[in-house]
């Protein structure tokens, strides 16, 4: 009876170590691989510009591993852009940013959080956006998501070492939607630009251009106030910032 019980903790401390190296494992596998694909970026874009009316789950489902593998999002986030348009474009951005996010988060939390834990360790501001974060969940990771104070891939495995709920961390996204808005503008204008330069014919009513370049100007100035804004809520909430 006694052999039996002081085996259980041997056990599950064996198994904890083996969740432990699998994660950190699947971690450096993900890594390499988001290495890779980041050199592989426009054969992507132009094999999904090619899927048809499949294109969009694949782009969703790419930009999700991407996401995960630490592949930074920007180029993938113009082609969106050149390929789909500014709605649709930034609307799948949003969608495969968010699932990305979400299996970071959950692969942080479960699976690969000692490997994580080194990682963000020594980063000076995480201890203030962990207490932060332990006090106002939502709004914290709000106003990180709104703000570019600490980078994005890093951020989604970090907020899975602090105390905010799966929920709140997931409605959060939403603080995404600036930054995908702006990016997918610029690739949809270089896409429209790259057309017109290559002598496609031009179907768009004579001032579609001049349209496009002033929403671009008024985009840019809308979410340079927001990250602005949110920075500095964001420096008040963690302690960084008096008065």
């Amino acid at each position: 009876m006694s052999d039996t019980v002081a085996a259980t903790p041997a056990r599950s401390g064996g198994r904890l170590w083996l969740r432990l190296l699998a994660g950190t494992v699947a971690l450096v596998a993900l890594v390499a691989a988001g290495r890779r694909l980041g050199g592989s970026l426009p054969d992507f874009v132009a094999w999904v510009d090619g899927l048809g009316v499949s294109g969009p789950v694949v782009f969703v489902a790419g930009y999700a591993a991407a996401t995960v593998a630490f592949v930074p999002g920007s180029l993938l986030t113009l082609a969106a852009g050149a390929v789909f348009g500014l709605a649709r474009g930034t609307a799948l951005v949003l969608l495969g940013a968010t699932t990305g996010a979400a299996a970071a988060f959950l692969v942080s939390r479960y699976l690969a959080r000692s490997a994580i834990e080194g990682r963000v360790s020594g980063h000076p501001r995480f201890a203030a956006i962990d207490r932060a974060v332990g006090a106002e969940g939502f709004k914290i990771v709000l106003l990180l998501r709104l703000s570019p104070i600490f980078p994005f891939n890093l951020l989604n495995y970090a907020l899975g070492l602090t105390r905010v709920g799966f929920r709140d961390y997931l409605l959060a996204s939403v603080g995404m939607l600036p930054g995908s808005l702006l990016y997918t503008y610029y690739g949809k204008l270089a896409g429209d630009v790259a057309t017109l330069a290559g002598g496609a014919p031009v179907t768009k009513e004579p001032g579609y251009y001049g349209v496009l370049v002033v929403g671009l100007v008024a985009t840019v100035a809308v979410t340079t106030l927001v990250t602005r804004t949110a920075a500095r809520a964001l420096r008040q909430a963690t302690g960084e910032e008096t008065g």
